[in-house]
């Protein structure tokens, strides 16, 4: 009886841990998750100087991702897209122009929008958006288009293509 007791005391510890660690992880990734946004506002709003800035802060969310503790599958996924997102972060920071920056946000995107896929952090709903102008898709809060890839000119331009719910 006492080992049985044990044994299921292990077995909580060893599950409370684990949910402690994948809820740590799901913070971390949404905070990435809201320094993307940042970024994609920034360039939808025309800012570049404010875009360089945010890519900065989305650069450090990645690195502080606790990322051992997800599954294998996941973590090999997570490993491919950050070091795509850190390179075009930082092209996106050496930018000169917004078109330039608006090219790296795109390899961005793209990463972005398969790690959500993959890994299902997210605590609200993404729209994934596309512009047919640009050929490019990116991640959206919220479901009205804010176009990043040509801001002002064409703001709204673009389609909702997914909706990806909060886990």
């Amino acid at each position: 009886m006492k080992k049985i007791m044990m044994m299921m005391v292990i077995i909580a510890i060893a599950t409370t841990k684990l949910t402690f660690a994948q809820s740590k992880t799901d913070v971390a990734f949404n905070q990435l998750l809201t320094a993307y946004y940042d970024v994609k506002n920034a360039l939808a709003a025309d800012k570049k100087d404010v875009a360089k800035e945010k890519v900065k802060v989305l650069s450090a969310k990645v690195d502080a991702i606790p990322h051992k503790d997800l599954p294998s599958a996941q973590h090999t996924t997570w490993m491919e897209q950050a070091k795509i997102i850190k390179a075009k972060a930082t092209e996106l920071a050496a930018g000169k122009d917004i078109k330039t920056q608006r090219k790296s946000f795109e390899g961005i995107s793209y990463a972005m929008i398969k790690t959500v896929r993959n890994i299902k952090f997210n605590n609200a709903t993404i729209y994934v958006q596309h512009c047919p102008m640009a050929k490019a898709s990116w991640l959206n809060e919220k479901e009205n288009i804010e176009n990043p890839y040509y801001g002002s000119m064409m703001f709204d331009c673009g389609d909702v293509t997914e909706t990806i719910k909060s886990k």
